[in-house]
């Protein structure tokens, strides 16, 4: 069941006897953008840590520990054009303790850490802040150590060079957070609770009616709320950007980014998951396969899609000086599906791996959600579980081979051991 309990607020009850617990999560959601990636980020810290009547992260915990050990969190995520900022609660089902009321005592504690910040004077707390704002830097400092990452992240802003928002992640950058003070993350959060489009999911064995009835209460400011697109449309180019750097490292990254025009609810997104599982996002893939096993020109290779931004991602690990073998290795990996040189084998081999992760994701409370929340905000995508096996089952070898064909390389990024490692 899905209600607009207000506009731009909307309640999702799952009902569902698979699990003991219940799972609340409220979502809030925005256009991403690189000014407010990293307050928004920063806020989740502030709101996860303590509140008005839980000062301290102690309190908080204590109360948590008095809801029979519930788990609590607020984090973030980007999907698209999306900044989503998620407050997720995780407590057993009161029925299993004898305690009828302790779903409405879960609620009311996601009221209070979401309605009664640790705000006074127009500020949060000022100790907490710098605390959390150190904290974050120090996070976003760490990803110049964890190298592969850090080669994520620049193949990232050279392949959305031309959208200044894009090439930011979801955390933000150093710059932004490091201007941030406690006073500016009010504004945030009063932004995001009065604009935001909120959605609130219930996962587990409850009825509409009783979360109905505990959620419609909660104080959103009522009026209009956003509702960005939540699609990036990345444009073609016709050439190809790169960028090279060198730091003394024993393990070179080589990070190539394909453009392709395939985008969730389209239905050749299931050919580009059989296509994604074929080129390299399986153990029995070809980048790991032929690059890594066969030729062992990489201490890892594979790729990810993301089906909301057109974004097609290989990640290699190698010695510097295969820099071009492994790029031609790739690329003959790749003209082997545009010919749909493709077994009957390793064809039926991809969609099981595809089918049994869409299987077990059903026994994920999470995975529910996450399906929900899409099924909502893309309503001409919605399919039952019986239809989607089946548009895996039934895509063929010419459809992997268009797939295959379609995608085109945008950007290569190279960070180089130098040195004796180079």
């Amino acid at each position: 069941m899905t209600q607009e309990i207000q506009p731009g607020v909307f309640l999702h009850v799952l009902p569902t006897e698979k699990f003991k617990t219940v799972r609340f999560m409220i979502r809030f959601s925005a256009r991403h953008t690189k000014d407010n990636a990293g307050a928004r980020t920063l806020l989740t810290s502030l709101l996860e840590t303590n509140s008005q009547n839980y000062p301290t992260q102690t309190a908080l915990s204590s109360r948590l520990a008095e809801l029979y050990g519930a788990s609590f969190g607020v984090g973030m995520a980007k999907k698209g054009n999306l900044h989503q900022v998620n407050a997720t609660l995780t407590l057993v089902n009161g029925k299993y303790v004898g305690d009828d009321a302790l779903l409405a005592q879960g609620v009311a504690f996601l009221r209070e850490v979401l309605f009664a910040p640790n705000i006074s004077n127009g500020q949060f707390d000022e100790a907490t802040f710098q605390v959390e704002k150190e904290n974050m830097l120090s996070y976003i400092k760490s990803f110049a150590e964890d190298k592969q990452a850090y080669a994520s992240l620049q193949l990232q802003q050279l392949f959305f060079k031309e959208d200044a928002d894009q090439q930011v992640p979801s955390f933000g950058t150093l710059a932004t957070v490091s201007a941030l003070t406690a006073a500016d993350l009010v504004t945030t959060y009063e932004k995001m609770v009065r604009e935001d489009q909120v959605d609130i999911f219930v996962v587990g064995d409850v009825t509409e009616d009783e979360m109905l009835a505990l959620f419609a209460p909660l104080p959103f400011p009522k009026g209009e709320r956003v509702h960005p697109e939540i699609f990036f449309k990345q444009p073609a180019i016709n050439y190809v950007e790169e960028k090279q750097e060198q730091e003394p490292l024993t393990q070179s990254k080589l990070n190539l980014g394909y453009r392709s025009e395939i985008y969730y609810g389209q239905l050749n997104r299931f050919a580009l998951m059989v296509f994604n599982g074929l080129f390299g996002g399986f153990p029995h893939s070809r980048l790991f396969m032929n690059v890594r096993e066969k030729e062992s020109m990489a201490y890892y290779a594979s790729s990810s899609y993301d089906s909301f931004r057109g974004f097609v991602n290989v990640q290699t690990g190698i010695d510097a000086t295969n820099r071009e073998k492994v790029l031609h290795l790739i690329s003959e990996q790749l003209i082997t599906l545009q010919k749909g040189q493709i077994t009957d084998e390793e064809l039926e081999q991809t969609k099981a791996m595809l089918k049994n992760s869409y299987l077990l994701s059903l026994d994920s409370p999470q995975a529910l959600i996450e399906a929900d929340y899409l099924d909502n905000w893309l309503p001409e995508s919605v399919m039952d579980d019986e239809t989607f096996l089946r548009c895996i089952d039934e895509v063929t070898v010419a459809q992997v081979q268009k797939v295959a064909q379609s995608i085109q390389l945008q950007a290569i990024y190279f960070l180089e051991g130098e040195g004796a490692n180079a």
